[in-house]
């Protein structure tokens, strides 16, 4: 993260320098248009372009931390192991036990199968035009691929029939 930020600052640095340089030079040449302004105009563009990619990187820095610690709080959430929320979580859900973080992630695999076969299965459903679909998807719905039960019970997962 600190290379990130000290890529930015350098950038930032940069770009300003830049455009200190371009305001000089047309100083100099009396607001006319000359070799030097030019020059310094390429390299404020040059500039730009590197600052521009240096906030990309960052930008994709934060967004994938911020999807780390909303897993993490999720786990932490799901399993119970968030202690400074713990009186706010039992009375956000008072009849709901925590689960395992393994049971967490199993049923998480589940539904994006689920959500895959019933993209799939929808799509063969629209193509049977309207007044006429909704068999494929209800078809995914009820087998998910011969892996659910009877009862809407997922036979991958014991605890589930109990």
């Amino acid at each position: 993260m600190e290379a990130t930020v000290n890529e930015l600052s350098d950038a930032y640095q940069e770009f300003v320098a830049a455009a200190a340089a371009v305001l000089e030079a047309r100083g100099q040449s009396g607001g006319e248009k000359t070799a030097a302004t030019d020059a310094a105009l390429e390299a404020f563009k040059q500039r730009w372009e590197l600052f521009r990619v240096a906030c990309d990187h960052a930008e994709e820095l934060v967004e994938s931390i911020r999807q780390r610690i909303g897993s993490e709080c999720l786990v932490d959430e799901a399993t119970g192991a968030s202690s400074s929320s713990s009186a706010s979580s039992a009375l956000a859900a008072p009849g709901i036990k925590p689960i395992s973080a393994v049971r967490l992630e199993q049923m998480s695999k589940a539904v994006r199968w689920l959500v895959i076969e019933l993209q799939h299965g929808a799509g063969g459903a629209s193509a049977a035009g309207p007044g006429g679909g909704g068999s494929g998807a209800a078809a995914v719905v009820a087998g998910a691929g011969g892996q659910h039960g009877h009862g809407g019970v997922d036979v991958r997962f014991p605890e589930d029939g109990a």
